[in-house]
């Protein structure tokens, strides 16, 4: 199963989450709750004792792989993700076809398919461009360097803010399983499923870095892209790269 990893960026490094993160884990969900409706986020240092404890499980069972979110020009954790529902496709064809572990050695097994997901970041990190570098860390790192053929993205219908974020990463939509399962809230919720091909990488990864160079251009007029609102960048990333995803 793959190693705990540090993924570095210009504004954003994602590191394995450890007990080392408990307390500035702890601070980050504090600032601001009123944007998590739809988000599991920690509260308080008991819940991000829990929060890391259940992660490092998950982890060590092979079927996740954690990181706290640091902004790089501080060091301050700003919020956690991670990869998930690892699945590799190695050995006989199983029915049904629920994700599988790795076959032989797990110690240098790698993932066929993989899904981006608990992704929550502290108030004041939302729409700064840390979550859209991040985004860029982890699929780079799961085309270019583990070989997936497919990562997976989901959020509750509702969401729409979360949704939106996807999309613009050049995600395509696979539509909403309506009556998908219970929300926080304990409403019966739809889940918004989209999928990044292998060969839509390409193009996928120009679309996120075109976004990230106009944010960070000196020349950028109100920092619309860091605050999710450059509309005709996106337009303009999509026709550029567009004839870049097979028909």
């Amino acid at each position: 199963m793959p190693a705990p990893v540090t993924l570095t960026g210009r504004t954003v490094r994602l590191e394995p989450l450890t007990e080392q993160h408990t307390e500035a884990l702890a601070a980050a969900a504090a600032e601001d709750r009123s944007s998590y409706a739809f988000t599991a986020v920690p509260q308080g240092l008991s819940g991000a004792r829990e929060f890391i404890a259940t992660a490092q499980a998950d982890q060590a069972a092979g079927r996740s792989l954690v990181f706290a979110t640091v902004r790089a020009s501080d060091g301050l954790v700003v919020g956690s993700t991670r990869f998930l529902e690892l699945d590799y496709w190695q050995g006989p064809v199983v029915w049904p076809p629920l994700p599988q572990g790795p076959i032989g050695d797990p110690a240098t097994a790698t993932p066929d398919a993989a899904e981006i997901g608990r992704t929550w970041l502290s108030a004041h990190a939302q729409g700064t461009g840390i979550n859209t570098e991040a985004k860029l860390l982890m699929l780079r790192h799961a085309f270019e360097v583990w070989g997936v053929q497919r990562i997976s993205l989901r959020a509750d219908a509702r969401n729409l803010r979360s949704r939106a974020a996807i999309e613009r990463l050049g995600a395509t939509s696979e539509g909403v399983r309506r009556a998908h399962s219970r929300g926080l809230d304990g409403v019966v919720r739809g889940t918004a499923f989209y999928s990044i091909l292998a060969e839509e990488w390409p193009a996928v990864r120009d679309i996120i870095e075109l976004r990230i160079a106009a944010a960070t251009s000196p020349s950028a007029p109100d920092r619309r892209i860091a605050r999710g609102m450059g509309r005709e960048l996106d337009q303009e990333c999509v026709r550029h790269a567009g004839s870049l995803i097979p028909a």
